[in-house]
């Protein structure tokens, strides 16, 4: 009888965390993570809080608990990364239920911890996200992408320079944080702990605005300087890591650094052998043939495996030339600097990827793809805003037509459907 009390508070938490875009598919090993990241009586608490951002006094409401007691509770949680504390500049205090991924997952393993048993959490998470498929190909294979692919700066031309916008730069997003934090890589973190981590640098994920001040708050990131991050930066690009953000112009939380062998992400496109999973860049590498002697060096470099060796027979001689996949290709630029004949350089894409302006902006696509918007628009443990509401209207109305007439079949609102009749 007790198994099964224990069993339910996770899976209500399951429960609460689908309802959203991402989400975590019930499974067994699901159970036994969040066992591990908290108990029972927790995962209650977390199954009755908004998703969306909410305070200490929504919180409270919703927990039927005392604001004093609302606050020790969330604080504690937030000391562990389960939350994301917010503070703003008059001290008012916002917090954040993360989803999983990019999230509490991660945090917890963004440190070196004796709270938590981490090898057991590694072993779990290598069976939910690298065994299972469930999970990740709900994460990654979507048509609005979670993650997307930012260009290694140095393999630019001084015409890329001309055409990059500064939402598409590392440098950009670093130079203009107003927080920065850096901790562990997870993925590398996990993989250590199975015996399969590589050699490339561990303490390099980087964390911006809100989720670094908080993750920097409680000790589980490292606050760094512009300077710093910088040459962290560098550092991921002597090691040919391709590096990733979230899908959005602005306000991007997190940039990781990240190796074809540790990445869920650029593992995910390997195993289900596409593109679905992660945006790429507005780049692609063009080969000079003449130039190429198929040494082989970006064929190492890239890390999902986009490139490789062929043979030619020219007048009687076997001569050995790069080939490469366009339809996986990230466009990450790896390659290039990986050459030194100069035989690869970066060119646009045909056709421009399309970036999310902001979190709001790809959460509400998310959600309308999934059949979901109900969900994010009425969530019973908050008291939605107007301002919040008309964040997301403002947001469906800034979609093709395609997406509002899907997002208004979802809502069976004749409101909706009015608005979206007027702004076309």
């Amino acid at each position: 009888m007790a198994h099964r009390t224990v069993k339910s508070g996770y899976r209500q938490l399951s429960e609460r965390l689908n309802q959203f875009p991402q989400g975590a598919p019930p499974s067994e090993y699901l159970f036994k993570i969040l066992s591990v990241l908290m108990n029972e009586k927790e995962a209650r608490v977390m199954s009755a809080l908004p998703i969306k951002p909410f305070t200490i006094q929504t919180a409270s409401a919703a927990l039927g608990m005392s604001q004093e007691e609302t606050e020790k509770v969330l604080t504690e949680l937030a000391s562990r990364a389960l939350l994301v504390d917010i503070e703003n500049p008059e001290g008012e205090r916002t917090f954040v239920l993360p989803p999983p991924m990019a999230g509490f997952f991660e945090f917890s393993l963004m440190r070196i911890r004796t709270d938590l048993d981490q090898k057991l959490l590694s072993q779990l998470f290598y069976q939910y996200l690298n065994v299972e498929e469930d999970f990740v190909r709900d994460l990654f294979v979507t048509e609005t992408k979670l993650g997307r692919i930012f260009v290694n700066e140095p393999a630019l031309s001084t015409v890329n320079d001309l055409h990059i916008l500064d939402y598409e730069r590392t440098s950009e997003i670093i130079k203009k944080a107003s927080s920065i934090g850096v901790g562990l890589c997870y993925c590398r973190h996990k993989m250590s702990h199975m015996g399969q981590a590589c050699d490339a640098p561990l303490e390099i994920c980087m964390t911006f605005g809100n989720v670094a001040s908080s993750l920097i708050k409680y000790g589980h990131a490292r606050e760094v300087s512009v300077s710093e991050c910088m040459s962290l930066l560098e550092k991921a690009y002597d090691h040919n890591l391709v590096q990733i953000g979230e899908n959005e112009q602005e306000g991007v939380p997190f940039i990781c650094n990240c190796c074809g062998c540790c990445c869920e992400g650029l593992l995910a496109i390997k195993r289900f052998g596409t593109l679905n999973s992660i945006n790429t860049t507005n780049f692609l590498p063009e080969i000079t043939e003449e130039r190429c002697n198929g040494c082989g060096r970006c064929v190492s470099a890239c890390p999902i495996g986009a490139l490789k060796v062929v043979s030619q027979q020219v007048n009687d001689k076997i001569i050995k030339k790069v080939t490469l996949d366009e339809e996986m290709c990230l466009g990450c630029g790896v390659c290039v600097r990986a050459c030194n004949r100069g035989s690869m350089i970066l060119r646009h894409r045909s056709k421009r990827v399309i970036t999310p302006v902001n979190s709001v902006h790809r959460i509400v696509m998310q959600s309308i793809e999934k059949g979901k918007l109900q969900n994010l628009i009425f969530d019973n443990q908050a008291h939605y805003s107007h301002r919040a509401m008309a964040a997301v209207l403002g947001a469906i109305l800034k979609m093709p037509p395609i997406k509002q007439i899907m997002a208004s079949e979802q809502m069976k609102s004749k409101y909706l459907a009015a608005l979206v009749k007027n702004y076309q």
